[in-house]
């Protein structure tokens, strides 16, 4: 997919991008010697395993062993393809990439999504010209007024308004002659049953547009003013909306969470214009969704501590409980704070306002607070309802890796419950000890996707390859990753050519054929490599810290000419045994092999570093 974009402008992207600079966007980073670490953005982990070089201008997790350059990062943090990727890196500095050369279809690969943003962006001008200056708007922004949202908050947040009828949208981009079924698959209009013309998803209905952290318009909340049903309709997955991994308000809330290291997260639409409204600036809110994996995720890149703001009502502690799990997984400092009885963010902060809301966050319960109180109301305290409560909290309270920490819990239970803490204990020590054994099957588990990654992405014994061989190559490759001077004596001496391991010599050639002739650095080299298990295995390989230098890599190619010199014995011996067997086949096999290693030994009896 590089090659759609001039080589020339791919290097003028990566030399005026630092990737610090762009990972730190999504990433909390901190300076760690020469590196930074941060949480992955790609798995669930406490501790920074996440390590970015400005060096080598690359990136690589420890935990779940995914590597590569600015753009690799792009491409899985936003799901985007490398020209996208490319895309977005270039407007951020400027620099225009001419579309000549491609192929139609190239072209259209590459241009819907933004195509498909272009239509978002008019969409979301179309509403708010209505909301702002059409008559048929007015009652729009009446209801928005008696609800208390400033103007300034309408307008920081692109607010609009759907009118009334079944074509409107249609009937604008039909006048702006953009293809209808475009328009229905970025969600604005949907496909009349008989298949006759198209009809607006949107119809009177206050328009909330969705953004992403670019600025992106990827979707549309529409909310109704009166109680017809649904009160909430939001746009549809598209190629450019994924409602599991979107957070309204991340765009305006992204450096306010970074600021206080505190991130709100709220249920709806006007409960998140109402704390911003407020001053309470660093929230988002989810999208119709329960909060997923993904969203922790995203906000761990912002903050440290996660505030969960629901409604009081039944259906809003179901969702809180939800998404206790999550937190729990994820390791985060979560708290969830329970608004007084009939209230939700939006009408506890115009009735109460900043400060009161501000104390009762105070009081934010921490998780497994939450959990107790929740389990409490539920069953009671009946000897029944202890029996369930303590079943209920058991799995919870066993999945709190700290032992003090899961200690002062089991004893905040008892004393609540007023049982024995060594009932509640015996209860978690028997999913405790059922934990420990799925721990450590998951633990063998991720040490062999590890060694999956860094012995090339497939199975060594599969190929009749030993341990010790593809680490002795897996340290060639090392070696010439991070010290290129050693990469003409590899090429006299034709080092890769005895390699065992297929994976590891290709690899070993595009660094001899790319960095042995031009300035390319490892960052370059990744762009090169499609295969994503090659790519984090390179990346991973160029993140060792080894302290190289002439002796120490003559020495390793030294070591290994010494192994492949003792092999030339039983190589000798299978000649013989082959041409006594008259099996002609395998004999030229074991000449070819044979004529190798004679080239070998002649290239270092020539070598200038001998002298």
């Amino acid at each position: 997919m590089a090659n759609y974009i001039p080589e020339d402008k791919i290097a003028e992207i990566k030399h005026s991008t630092d990737i610090v600079d762009v990972i730190s966007e999504f990433v909390l980073l901190k300076k760690a010697g020469k590196n930074f670490l941060g949480l992955c953005p790609f798995h669930s982990e406490n501790a920074p395993s996440f390590t970015v070089s400005p060096e080598k201008q690359i990136f690589y997790c420890f935990g779940c062993t995914v590597g590569g350059n600015v753009f690799s990062f792009l491409m899985k943090y936003q799901n985007i393809s490398f020209p996208e990727a490319a895309g977005v890196l270039a407007r951020q500095h400027g620099i225009e990439i001419p579309v000549q050369g491609m192929s139609p279809d190239q072209k259209k690969r590459i241009s819907e999504r933004e195509r498909l943003f272009d239509i978002n962006r008019q969409a979301m001008d179309f509403f708010r010209q209505v909301l702002n200056g059409v008559k048929s708007g007015n009652h729009a922004m009446t209801y928005l007024k008696d609800r208390g949202i400033r103007k300034d908050i309408i307008d920081h947040f692109y607010l609009g308004y759907a009118p009334d009828g079944w074509d409107n949208i249609v009937h604008f981009f039909t006048r702006k002659q953009v293809p209808l079924p475009l328009v229905e698959k970025a969600g604005l209009i949907v496909g009349r049953k008989n298949k006759d013309g198209f009809y607006d998803r949107f119809r009177g209905r206050i328009i909330f547009p969705i953004l992403d952290l670019n600025m992106r318009v990827m979707g549309f909340g529409g909310r109704v003013m009166d109680d017809s049903m649904p009160k909430y309709l939001n746009s549809p997955e598209t190629p450019v909306y994924n409602k599991s991994r979107s957070l309204y308000g991340i765009h305006r809330a992204k450096h306010h969470c970074r600021e206080n290291d505190t991130v709100y997260v709220a249920e709806g639409y006007f409960d998140l214009l109402s704390l911003h409204q407020h001053g309470i600036q660093n929230a988002v809110a989810t999208l119709g969704t329960a909060l997923t994996t993904s969203h922790i995720q995203i906000l761990k890149g912002y903050a440290s501590r996660i505030i969960l703001v629901y409604d009081s009502d039944d259906a809003g502690i179901r969702a809180a409980i939800r998404s206790v799990g999550i937190f729990l997984e994820a390791g985060v400092d979560a708290r969830i704070l329970v608004l007084p009885k009939g209230y939700d963010p939006d009408s506890y902060l115009f009735e109460y306002g900043y400060e009161s809301f501000m104390d009762a966050t105070g009081n934010a319960q921490s998780v497994m607070g939450f959990l107790m109180d929740s389990a409490m109301r539920k069953h009671g305290l009946s000897i029944e309802g202890k029996i369930r409560v303590i079943s209920e909290m058991k799995e919870p309270l066993a999945s709190i890796s700290d032992r003090l920490e899961r200690s002062l819990y089991i004893k905040d239970l008892a004393e609540r419950l007023g049982i024995d803490e060594t009932a509640v204990l015996e209860k978690v020590k028997e999913i405790s000890a059922k934990n420990m054994g799925r721990a450590k099957h998951t633990t063998w588990s991720k040490q062999g996707k590890v060694a999956g990654y860094y012995n090339a992405g497939h199975n060594i014994r599969e190929n009749g390859l030993s341990d010790k061989s593809i680490r002795l190559e897996q340290q060639i490759i090392a070696m010439m990753l991070q010290y290129p001077k050693i990469l003409i004596e590899i090429d006299r001496r034709n080092i890769l050519a005895f390699f065992e391991d297929d994976v590891l010599r290709s690899i070993g050639q595009l660094i001899l054929d790319h960095m042995a002739r031009s300035d390319e650095n490892v960052s370059e080299i990744i762009d090169l490599i499609t295969d994503e298990k090659q790519k984090n295995m390179v990346t991973a390989l160029a993140f060792k810290e080894d302290q190289w230098d002439d002796e120490s890599c003559l020495g390793i190619i030294d070591r290994f000419e010494s192994i492949r010199d003792k092999n030339e014995k039983a190589l000798l011996e299978k000649i013989k045994m082959a041409e006594k067997n008259n099996d002609f086949e395998l004999l030229a096999k074991l000449l070819s092999e044979k004529q190798k290693m004679a080239v070998l030994k002649e290239k270092k009896k020539m070598s200038p570093w001998r002298h």
